[in-house]
């Protein structure tokens, strides 16, 4: 395993093109301040300019994966507090951006609490989200007197729906993992002792598959949520063909003429 970030708020191994970021202040329940929302956006970067990176699992130490925004260091600002959450929310946006922009697949794994703007952020700008039936999730801007942030306000009624949406940030239940799963924000629930193995296992499935078409498609639906179908069609139309000429195409197709199994390349 090649510890790219081995100490710090953010953690970061890469080990058979499967990187784990790690959320690294379990005594806080790794809520989120300034220095470990920059880490996380370097981190973001690194897996950006590692060309083995296939798969990006998200996770976060100890009981809980992300408690959201550090109440503690909030408070303690007193009267310097809006413009320490300027710069805050700058980072968390530039984190958040570049999960979503990654080319490689995000697997937020989930246990505890996904909380606040951070935590259910998070998993709203992962490309899959797998928890443990213990999990919970809230949101809980409004009731601090803030609004949503992480891009919450547009990820999550992309997910859920509008109403959906809104009645979650406004009313701010504390949803189960059964809850989140049913609405669609979370796509897989296992029994907590099996969390780790069902993350691996699907980061695994991921890494097997052919890297840049899990990009294509990745870019095509975080891109399309902005646009009308009609829209999305001579893109996807592009993509198919521009794929289809590449080596890793190319061993798919033989692959499954052949009856084995392909091996992908990233070209």
């Amino acid at each position: 395993m090649n510890s790219l970030i081995p100490d710090g708020p953010v953690l970061l191994d890469v080990d058979d093109g499967i990187a784990r970021i790690r959320l690294n202040r379990p005594e806080a329940s790794n809520a989120v301040d300034v220095p470990l929302l920059q880490a996380l956006h370097g981190a973001g970067l690194r897996c950006h300019a590692e060309p083995g990176v296939r798969v990006v699992i998200l996770s976060g130490e100890g009981r809980n994966f992300c408690a959201g925004g550090d109440v503690k260091t909030f408070a303690a600002k007193g009267e310097a507090l809006p413009d320490y959450l300027r710069e805050a929310t700058a980072w968390l946006q530039l984190a958040t951006s570049a999960l979503i922009q990654l080319k490689a697949p995000v697997i937020a794994r989930i246990q505890g609490f996904a909380a606040g703007g951070a935590g259910f952020g998070f998993a709203c700008a992962a490309d899959l989200v797998v928890a443990g039936e213990s999990a919970r999730f809230f949101s809980g801007a409004v009731r601090v007197g803030m609004a949503p942030d992480a891009g919450t306000s547009v990820t999550l009624s992309r997910i859920v729906g509008l109403r959906r949406a809104l009645d979650i940030l406004l009313t701010n239940p504390t949803l189960t993992a059964a809850d989140a799963h049913q609405l669609g924000i979370v796509s897989r629930v296992v029994p907590d002792d099996q969390l780790d193995q069902a993350v691996d296992s699907l980061a695994a499935e991921l890494a097997a598959q052919p890297p840049l078409a899990l990009a294509a498609t990745k870019r095509l639906v975080w891109g399309g949520l902005g646009s009308g179908v009609e829209e999305r069609l001579a893109e996807e139309a592009r993509v198919v063909s521009e794929l289809s000429g590449t080596a890793d195409s190319r061993e798919g197709l033989a692959a499954v003429i052949e009856r084995r199994t392909p091996k992908f390349e990233g070209r």
